[in-house]
């Protein structure tokens, strides 16, 4: 499980909790923390649980490259990506384990939630119409990274990050490789209670408000990336 924080201190016990009690005792939750100034890490270091493994980036990076330290760090042979704030449902590893019995890569489904756990959606694939292929990610892409688990194969592939984080974002990248060179499905049930709140570090995949030119040439970007590591994917 990697999880990327940054001044996450009013929700991430709630999520650490979540995830924790479906961990086995092999099982390990990588956590990178962009440099919090808040108590974020004071939280984490106090739970003293050997399958919780905290690496400090040196300098605030942004979350793309602090989920990419995260991951750089997993050594499980499926890894599930995590916020900081959300909430996990007590079968969400169970459920996406057997999904990935017959894929590589996986999104569940999610129930939006505000900062008071008032919900604001039942379903995100139902609201967005969300299904897998390749290009329908070009076109616009609705998956959520916190809803993602994918097999060591998908990360061997996809690592290390493009340079530009600006016109790749983490879970953007993960998908792409996934869906061009790899079996992916969706989990048609909610698995996260998806929070969304004023201090949100990433957008949740609402519009940016790019300008045109700018969407075309981070499409052409993300192609000219999956071509360059065509040779290595196994």
């Amino acid at each position: 499980m990697c999880m990327a924080t940054y001044n996450g201190e009013k929700y991430i016990r709630e999520q650490m909790d979540s995830i924790l009690q479906q961990l086995g005792e092999g099982d390990e939750l990588i956590i990178s923390d962009d440099l919090s100034s808040d108590k974020t890490v004071e939280i984490i270091k106090s739970y003293k649980d050997k399958r919780i493994k905290l690496y400090i980036h040196g300098d605030n990076h942004g979350f793309v490259r602090n989920f990419e330290n995260a991951l750089v760090h997993a050594d499980g042979d499926i890894i599930f990506l995590s916020d900081q704030d959300d909430i996990w449902m007590p079968d969400k590893v169970k459920v996406t384990i057997a999904a990935l019995a017959n894929c590589d890569f996986t999104v569940s489904d999610c129930i939006t939630i505000n900062e008071n756990e008032q919900v604001i959606s039942q379903s995100r694939i139902k609201d967005y119409n969300i299904k897998t292929g390749f290009w329908r990610l070009m076109i616009k892409t609705r998956y959520l990274g916190c809803c993602m688990a994918f097999r060591r194969n998908v990360l061997d592939s996809a690592l290390p990050f493009p340079d530009n984080a600006y016109l790749m974002e983490h879970d953007l990248w993960l998908a792409a490789v996934a869906e061009c060179y790899f079996k992916t499905s969706l989990i048609d049930k909610p698995l996260i209670k998806y929070r969304r709140h004023g201090g949100n570090v990433s957008s949740g995949g609402a519009s940016k408000g790019y300008s045109v030119p700018i969407k075309i040439y981070r499409r052409l970007y993300r192609l000219k990336c999956l071509a360059r590591i065509r040779k290595k994917i196994r």
